[in-house]
């Protein structure tokens, strides 16, 4: 069965920089199109980034394009979320989800994640 999970969330002065994983016990991430979604209360998910099965191609939300980078460790079966220069905006729990289409639209994956608490204080 599949099972995704992030890690790496949690309280980061603005600036800063973490790093967030997304990894599946149940399935090959490398077989499908992973995305980083956020949402903070009373707001709607909002697309961060994806990327394609061999890594070769990424593509980043408009707030967090230069700022964000998404990668594949394949030996590891892990896709990471590096969030540098983080602003209090960034703030809200971060989800990885999977799928097969080349989207941005939440709805259009799979399977998601728990999510993990992003909290830049200014």
């Amino acid at each position: 069965q599949v099972q995704l999970v992030e890690s790496g969330g949690g309280l980061v002065q603005a600036g800063g920089s973490l790093r967030l994983s997304c990894a599946d016990s149940g399935r090959t991430l490398s077989n499908y199109k992973v995305g980083w979604f956020r949402q903070a209360p009373g707001k709607e998910r909002e697309f961060v980034a994806v990327i394609n099965f061999s890594g070769s191609n990424t593509y980043y939300g408009a707030s967090v394009k230069g700022r964000f980078t998404i990668s594949r460790d394949n030996a590891k079966n892990t896709v990471a979320l590096q969030m540098n220069s983080l602003k209090p905006e960034d703030t809200a729990v971060y989800y990885c989800a999977v799928g097969q289409s080349s989207s941005t639209r939440a709805n259009d994956y799979e399977y998601w994640g728990q999510g993990t608490q992003v909290t830049v204080s200014s």
